[in-house]
């Protein structure tokens, strides 16, 4: 039987001054919700420096966290049995290529046909882990690599790795405007203040740093490599459009559609078309839970990227 209650012990980092404790908490432990982490709270099953607390008090910094995490013994959502593309697994971690329009999580709208659902039915031991020992996710039409631990004590230690920023993750993705150089975004997000469904640059926001280079030019887009320093939702596709680079296909963020001059009416097509966000989860870089060694993952890019990518690519050449 798994055990009832996974003890985590938490001192908060010094930038974390100001926080609120629910908020500090879900940042530090992102494979619970902020829903469930204020519930514990109320339950008494979150303490400070030994002291009950209050999910609205703020975080000083240097302090200590005992978090007792109820772990659930059955999972109430179902095992179905779906294709996985798995990169590796091992006794300890799983590295899955997501394709795009797969949801990682079941929530409302989406109560089945997950990777979470997947996963169960590929491995019946992970009911035991939180959230079938998914350690992070990316957005339903995002595809590419993730990692999941096959036990809790991989994924408390992949989480506190995530936190550190430790687990790098890179991304390829094709963007609206030809870039003249890289860079790197620094600039807080959280959500939208009228759009529900969006996010935005905000000054109150979360910290949010990403990183981006050119990989390829072409004469009105750019195929950018982009690097996560943190994870917040929809934050390449946030900090993109920011700077004025938005990723083909956004159907939140991407504004009006950008074609060459003189592009041939496949092309035009293709970018009136393509049906999601061109971005990719190529590449992810940790250190393995078990073995203490750092190991790199790569996911080849899907069939509709790189027919879009192909197609950029002629009509760069032939316009030379």
């Amino acid at each position: 039987m798994p055990p009832k209650f996974q003890t985590h012990r938490i001192e908060f980092p010094p930038d974390f001054a100001g926080k609120r404790l629910d908020q500090a908490l879900a940042q530090l432990l992102p494979q619970y919700s902020r829903s469930r982490i204020q519930r514990w709270i109320e339950e008494g099953a979150v303490q400070v420096n030994g002291l009950p607390v209050k999910a609205r008090d703020l975080v000083v910094g240097g302090e200590t966290a005992r978090v007792e995490a109820r772990l659930p013994e059955e999972t109430a959502i179902k095992a179905e049995k779906l294709p996985l593309d798995i990169v590796h697994q091992d006794a300890t971690v799983i590295i899955l290529n997501k394709p795009p329009g797969v949801v990682v999580h079941p929530g409302a709208g989406n109560p089945g046909k997950t990777l979470q659902n997947a996963l169960l039915a590929h491995d019946a031991r992970l009911k035991r882990v939180p959230r079938a020992g998914l350690v992070h996710r990316i957005d339903k039409d995002t595809s590419g690599l993730l990692v999941v631990a096959r036990t809790v004590e991989a994924q408390t230690a992949l989480v506190a790795e995530l936190a550190e920023h430790e687990i790098e993750r890179e991304y390829l993705a094709v963007c609206t405007g030809a870039m003249t150089g890289g860079g790197t975004v620094d600039k807080p997000i959280d959500r939208h203040r009228s759009h529900r469904l969006k996010f935005a640059v905000r000054s109150d926001g979360r910290e949010a740093v990403t990183h981006y280079r050119i990989e390829r030019r072409f004469r009105q887009h750019t195929l950018a490599r982009v690097r996560l320093e943190t994870g917040r939702t929809h934050q390449i596709r946030v900090h993109m459009e920011h700077i004025g680079y938005p990723i083909v296909g956004d159907p939140l963020y991407a504004g009006r559609k950008r074609y060459p001059k003189g592009a041939t009416p496949e092309l035009r097509e293709m970018l009136e078309k393509f049906g999601r966000q061109a971005l990719h989860a190529a590449k992810l870089t940790l250190t393995h839970p078990k073995t203490g060694k750092r190991v790199t993952y790569e996911a080849p890019l899907p069939d509709d990227m790189q027919k879009l990518i192909d197609m950029l690519t002629r009509d760069t050449e032939e316009n030379a």
